[in-house]
């Protein structure tokens, strides 16, 4: 334990499910048996951590960063003494302190003043202590005017502020701090902050879970990333974060892919495309949000408003198909597909198109739509004065975005092949979806390119300048 003031040594922790062979398993039976875990096929044991070995340094803030269900609870437990492992060993020098769920242990039939007196004791502390330290509990908590009321009278904030109070309060070594930084208001959380900025600055051990990764980078010297119960990577927080972002765009990738490829099949076995009745067919005016007005010109926002009033934003997939889109592809710069983009990044969206039949009237249609169903743009070539001549056999089509500035959240695309007045051979309405990314928490629709100029008596610091420097 040299320096380090936790220590965790090859831990396994394994859960059993919930199996009906083994129902009525019992802890004599498992005695009897030898061990629980022999008893149950691989597919009955869940292994929450696997062969995880972690030393923490004292004075460091550690973070501990991954999906949900990596692992990241469940050794914040196994340090905090709350859960045993299975297998492997946990050394901890110094007074610990875990907010993990904060009041577990409170008592909503009685006053918050007997809870914080009996939760100090559970923590460490002595009568004497928690007597010492108690109105300042109560001030950082906000809960003067209620501490002698019964905590079941508290709202859940109330009830979390006195949780956290209590917890950092008994001045611990350690600090293990899981997802608990939202326990209030705005100002409350950064008073949760300033006081995890303290504990750092006077040396204590931190480790942090989190899914702020901007928190992360922030308060964290060191950061963990686990993945499905092993340490994936361990060092530099701005490293391992974008090593984590990355995984997370080629999951979401992988995820998107599966998801167009299920969309495809499915329309495929139904074979369900619609012959309209006539060049007044029911679907016609759901084309406009792609193809403009209803006579074929360049439509306006009052004609877009009225189409995304009239008609909820629904997956689907309609027309006659004398032309369809067999194929749909969204290519970055070196000409790969990708179903995630970073904010800025060149994009081409391209289509290939079989025409059953020669036709020589039609328009190719592209919309960007986000989660709520809001038209972000949409464009198609007879608003941009191409003049169609013949469309026959494979015909390939692309729209080339240089600088995809959209905000980051998930877009679907909007495809047609239709007539000039509007009557679908093709349309394809959010069956291809793609998601943007962006280390900027803009709001909005579209990330307009500007740049900000500033004159006169205004200054401004670099991003991590610190305040002497």
């Amino acid at each position: 334990m040299a320096g380090s003031v936790v220590r965790v040594e090859n831990v396994d922790k394994r859960y059993r499910k919930v199996a009906h062979a083994h129902r009525f398993l019992t802890l004599k039976s498992a005695i009897l048996g030898g061990d629980l875990f022999k008893t149950l096929s691989p597919g009955e044991v869940f292994t929450a951590l696997d062969g995880v070995s972690l030393d923490i340094a004292r004075g460091e803030t550690l973070g501990v960063i991954g999906s949900n269900g990596a692992g990241k609870s469940t050794l914040l437990k196994i340090i905090a003494g709350v859960a045993k492992p299975t297998t492997g060993k946990v050394t901890v020098n110094g007074r610990i302190s875990a907010l993990i769920e904060l009041a577990a242990g409170f008592h909503p039939e009685i006053s918050g003043r007997e809870n914080v007196f009996i939760n100090g004791i559970i923590l460490g502390l002595s009568r004497a202590q928690v007597t010492e330290r108690f109105d300042e509990i109560v001030s950082f908590a906000e809960l003067k005017d209620f501490i002698d009321a019964p905590v079941k009278t508290y709202s859940s904030g109330m009830y979390m502020r006195l949780g956290f109070s209590v917890a950092i309060h008994i001045d611990p070594e350690v600090l293990l701090i899981d997802e608990v930084l939202a326990v209030g208001d705005e100002a409350f959380v950064h008073k949760c902050l300033d006081k995890i900025a303290e504990f750092k600055r006077r040396g204590k051990t931190i480790l942090l879970v989190s899914h702020s990764l901007d928190s992360v980078r922030q308060l964290c010297d060191r950061v963990v990333w686990m993945k499905d119960g092993s340490i994936e990577q361990a060092g530099d927080p701005p490293k391992i974060i974008d090593a984590y972002l990355q995984w997370v765009a080629r999951k979401e990738e992988r995820e998107l892919a599966a998801g167009d490829n299920r969309r495809g099949k499915t329309t495929e076995s139904q074979s369900a495309y619609p012959e309209l009745g006539g060049e007044d067919g029911l679907d016609t005016d759901l084309s406009n949000a792609v193809d403009g007005n209803d006579d074929g010109k360049p439509g306006g926002a009052e004609h877009a408003e009225e189409i995304a009033a009239a008609v909820p934003y629904e997956p689907g997939r309609w027309g006659s198909q004398q032309v369809f889109i067999d194929q749909v592809r969204m290519l970055d710069s070196q000409g790969g597909q990708h179903y995630v983009f970073t904010c800025g990044d060149p994009m081409t969206i391209e289509l290939t198109l079989k025409a059953k039949d020669p036709v020589d009237e039609f328009v190719v249609g592209i919309g960007i739509f986000n989660a709520d169903g809001v038209c972000c743009y949409g464009t198609n070539t007879d608003i941009e004065s191409f003049v169609a001549a013949k469309l026959h056999g494979t015909a390939s089509v692309r729209m080339e975005i240089p600088a995809l500035n959209l905000i980051e959240g998930a877009y679907y695309l909007d495809l047609a092949v239709h007539r000039l007045d509007g009557y679908p051979y093709d349309y394809q309405r959010g069956l291809t979806r793609f998601r943007t990314i962006s280390p900027i928490g803009d709001t909005g629709v579209a990330r307009l390119p500007h740049h900000w100029s500033f004159e006169g008596g205004i200054e401004w610091k670099k991003t991590g300048e610190s305040e002497d420097q």
